[in-house]
């Protein structure tokens, strides 16, 4: 008789969820992550055929504009206000309580690492609120405590664009994360109040030379929850073998993007028709530079266009199947879907 291996939990790094959620409502158009949509990569069936058990659920505040159009690019590197900016995170951060309240127990917002755990015991989805971009954060970091207490525990000073902190770094392909000046004296005020506070700080949007001012001010595990590797793939969005070094010498984390356009050697973006072998390659790779307890998942779903034979978290046992066959351990891959995300949010301190 063949054994069937059991689904492996997958705790993910980043995604998008709750803005598709957020959006599709202001237009209009709700649609239900506990019922499912086909507009969703994550919601409560998918989840559940998948064994997505939970992960960082960004918040990122789109461009000032008509939510009856969609945004161009250029509309979304350009600078949005605070008010407007902390108007939107509420929002999202109050369907994130509505959501878990809506739920009858399916899923549940976690503040703590344990809480993490007791979640995935529970086989309850864990919600852990994250910000993309520090706009909603004002220059005195009133809402940044507010925010805090109600909540949240990650925070990326920087999406692709700049504000009051420092620079995203551009998506642009190929090309160097080198670009532009680095963290403000604001920027690095945000790094030592987050530390002060345990939360993480991401550094997947941001510019080399902010990535460097972190890991001077710094005092925690570097993070990046959805980057891939610069020398596989060199997008500026990707991380240099020097910035992998350094995080690896903060025991810190790099959770693997799923974006085609991260991924793929030749960074097209719309060939979602590729090989999962690439996906491993990354991994491998990070592996490699990291150790096996520096390596995640972080998908971007929802934010991103990813591979076909993914399509959605119902398909991350996909990936699972090519890391087997790919020799990669039981227990290396019970590491990168989920221990290792667990891990480092305790030696973070949360």
């Amino acid at each position: 008789m063949t054994m069937v291996k059991a689904i492996v939990p997958v705790f993910d790094g980043h995604n998008d969820t709750l803005l598709r959620l957020e959006m599709s409502e202001r237009e209009g158009t709700p649609i239900s992550f506990l019922e499912g949509s086909e507009k969703l990569n994550i919601d409560y069936p998918k989840a559940v055929e998948g064994g997505f058990a939970g992960g960082l659920f960004a918040i990122f505040v789109p461009p000032m504009k008509k939510l009856d159009s969609k945004p161009d690019f250029q509309s979304m590197v350009n600078e949005v206000e605070q008010p407007y900016a902390l108007d939107m995170t509420n929002a999202m951060m109050a369907r994130a309580l509505r959501l878990a309240q809506k739920s009858e127990g399916r899923v549940r917002i976690c503040l703590t690492s344990a809480d993490i755990k007791q979640a995935m015991a529970d086989n309850v989805i864990a919600l852990m609120l994250h910000i993309e971009g520090a706009e909603a954060i004002d220059a005195d970091f009133n809402a940044l405590d507010v925010l805090h207490a109600a909540g949240l525990r990650s925070i990326g000073p920087v999406w692709s664009r700049s504000n009051i902190f420092g620079h995203g770094v551009p998506f642009d392909f190929p090309g160097s994360p080198d670009s532009g000046p680095g963290l403000t004296d604001l920027g690095k005020e945000l790094v030592r109040r987050c530390g002060a506070l345990n939360m993480l700080i991401d550094l997947s949007h941001i510019n080399e030379k902010g990535f460097w001012d972190v890991h001077a001010v710094s005092e925690k595990p570097l993070l990046a929850t959805h980057s891939n590797v610069h020398a596989i793939c060199p997008s500026r969005r990707n991380l240099t073998d020097k910035q992998l070094a350094a995080i690896a010498e903060t025991k810190g984390l790099v959770g693997l993007n799923y974006s085609v356009g991260f991924l793929r050697p030749d960074g097209d973006k719309k060939q979602i028709d590729m090989d999962l072998d690439i996906m491993v390659d990354h991994l491998a790779y990070l592996v490699e530079k990291l150790g096996e307890d520096g390596v995640g998942l972080g998908s971007d779903f929802d934010g991103t266009t990813v591979p076909q034979r993914i399509g959605s978290c119902a398909g991350n046992p996909a990936l699972i199947e090519r890391l087997r066959a790919r020799a990669f351990g039981e227990e290396l891959i019970a590491k990168i879907a989920h221990k290792n995300w667990i891990a480092m949010l305790e030696r973070s301190g949360i």
